[in-house]
């Protein structure tokens, strides 16, 4: 299962504290990195059991959960980039007054103001939250989306896919299975979705691609290496530093 399916499966305790835990080890919702348990991870000339050293990898990769929640795109969150400053300053601990001097917004009655709309955004949520569990219990004939993976730009209808349509067009586009190439990139913008999202199920989370190891992967699936590569980038699936240098899957 994606760390995407994973993260949309999380409990809201499990969302909140950023990882999940089976019998074996802990994983962190944010990125996939995974600890075992029973093992001592050393940071800092310090041993920490392994679900203190998830705090640890969370607090050091992500900076906190909030941040890393914050961060994600507004259609999944729900929130302006107006409303994203705002609860950053107010998870940062500062006043009223200091956020309205930091924003030059009118007044400390202003801020109050956005502290009560995004209160009742709150138990908006709640309430949304819990009708849609309990249409689950109801509506036989909901279909099985795909999750947005947490990294997608650009939110719209183009991933409103579900996994029988996800099967039909793999189908479609690899006729000889996924370990083969691609017959020809889609045309569709739903159809390239499900396939670039195949195609970086042969890349590997961890690790760090030269522009050559990249390319001799995607020439392998498709001739046209470039407009791939090109295409996972803007779909929020790869990332690159500036110069083009190493390449990576973002998570």
């Amino acid at each position: 299962m994606e760390i995407s399916d994973i993260f949309w499966n999380a409990s809201l305790e499990e969302l909140k504290r950023g990882y999940i835990q089976d019998n074996d080890s802990y994983l962190c919702l944010l990125c996939g990195e995974k600890v075992e348990k029973g093992i001592v991870y050393p940071h800092e000339n310090i041993f920490y059991e392994a679900e203190r050293y998830m705090r640890i990898h969370i607090e050091l990769t992500h900076q906190s959960v909030f941040e890393s929640l914050l961060g994600m795109d507004k259609k999944l969150t729900g929130l302006t980039d107006h409303q994203k400053g705002l609860l950053r300053l107010f998870y940062q601990g500062k006043s009223d007054k200091e956020v309205q001097e930091e924003l030059g917004l009118g007044s400390t009655s202003t801020i109050r103001h956005h502290r009560f709309a995004l209160k009742e955004k709150e138990r908006q949520a709640k309430s949304f939250l819990a009708m849609m569990e309990l249409l689950k219990e109801k509506d036989q004939y909901a279909p099985a989306f795909l999750p947005v993976h947490k990294t997608a730009r650009m939110v719209d209808e183009r991933y409103n896919i579900t996994q029988e349509e996800q099967e039909k067009i793999i189908s479609k586009y690899f006729p000889e299975g996924t370990n083969k190439s691609l017959n020809k990139f889609p045309p569709k913008e739903k159809q390239r979705l499900v396939i670039l999202r195949e195609i970086t199920n042969q890349l590997k989370p961890d690790h760090m691609y030269t522009e050559q190891e990249l390319n001799q992967i995607l020439k392998a699936i498709y001739e046209d290496h470039v407009m791939i590569r090109r295409y996972l980038i803007e779909y929020g699936f790869l990332d690159r530093k500036p110069d083009g240098s190493k390449y990576w899957l973002k998570k």
